[in-house]
């Protein structure tokens, strides 16, 4: 039986629409992100200096006198900034116009919640180089992968997200920064410190594999504890759709390889020390997911080559799958 239902021609239009529209707008907004919070003059002892400010409480550091070159410097900061807020405005009417028309044709929808921490993380350039969305937020980026609903849920109300950068952050607080732009009340929970909940009691986790915990910088929140089941959340090919909320707001998501992240679910089931009420649903989405690739994603194989490359404590999952579904005369395996 299938488990897509594919997506109208409309549908899949507006999709295409709306990420060419939000990548224009998020160029834009990351190359504002790039300047400085503000350049000002500032009179010290009866002289201009030029200042760089790093926030709203006006803390900042002397770039030296007001020259000629620094005047200069300072008016192309100003221009360009003026330049970059007004093609923002520009361009956000007809964004929200393909996320309004996204909701209304009832396509996969993440909670309000999630999409300003997702639209922040891409501002930042995280998404893909160092975050990954794997919890069931991802569902609603395979189901635009797939250009058809599965029959599954496809928002929740927390948020998991996982470190992947390859390479070390020292003493930054790329997360912990990025969580504090989107909501100022987001606090550590004391019991679970790699978890982050704000004054709405909306829960961001962050998980990491082994492999990768050491480039998390040293300052940064929250603490995730390493988990060797994240490894196989690394390999393959992302997913990177963007999606809209329930506030008809847009979010770009990047989110492990969908073969991957099912294989993953189904293993998570199996695990006496799971959640027994997370457990079903699990392996509800583990299988109809490894279904929706099979049917709807044949640009990820689930050939002979993949197989041999499923490392030994999830094989059976995949194994038990392929009997269970029966493969069709146009299989992949």
């Amino acid at each position: 039986m299938p488990r897509i239902r594919p997506f109208s021609d409309e549908q899949s239009r507006l999709l295409v629409n709306l990420r060419q529209r939000y990548e224009v707008w998020i160029d834009a907004e990351r190359d504002l992100a790039a300047l400085p919070y503000d350049l000002r003059r500032k009179t010290v002892s009866g002289r201009e200096y030029l200042y760089r400010i790093f926030d709203r409480g006006g803390n900042g550091k002397s770039l030296g006198p007001l020259t000629p070159e620094r005047e200069a410097e300072l008016h192309d900061y100003h221009s360009r900034k003026d330049a970059l807020k007004e093609r923002i405005r520009g361009l956000r009417p007809a964004l929200a116009e393909s996320a309004a028309l996204y909701r209304a044709l009832r396509l996969p929808l993440l909670s309000s919640d999630a999409g300003p921490i997702l639209r922040e993380c891409d501002r930042r350039a995280l998404l893909g180089s160092h975050l990954l969305v794997v919890g069931t937020n991802a569902i609603a980026a395979y189901m635009v992968e797939a250009n058809g609903r599965i029959d599954l849920p496809d928002e929740t109300e927390d948020f998991d997200l996982a470190w992947v950068s390859r390479s070390a952050q020292e003493n930054e607080r790329r997360v912990w920064d990025m969580l504090k732009a989107v909501d100022s009340t987001f606090t550590i929970n004391a019991e679970r410190d790699f978890q982050a909940r704000n004054a709405r009691a909306y829960e961001v986790e962050l998980l990491v594999a082994p492999s990768r915990a050491a480039t998390l910088g040293g300052r940064d929140q929250p603490r995730p504890v390493p988990l060797p089941e994240q490894e196989w959340l690394l390999l393959g090919r992302p997913v990177d759709q963007v999606v809209g909320c329930r506030d008809g707001s847009p979010a770009r998501i990047v989110a492990p390889d969908p073969r991957w992240f099912a294989l993953h679910k189904l293993w998570m089931a199996a695990q006496a020390k799971r959640n027994p009420l997370k457990r079903p649903k699990d392996r509800v989405q583990g299988l109809a997911l490894l279904d929706a690739v099979a049917e709807a994603m044949p640009h990820y194989p689930m050939d002979a080559a993949f197989r041999a490359e499923i490392p030994e404590e999830i094989l059976p999952h995949f194994t038990q799958w392929q009997e269970e579904s029966g493969p069709a005369e146009d299989s992949q395996w």
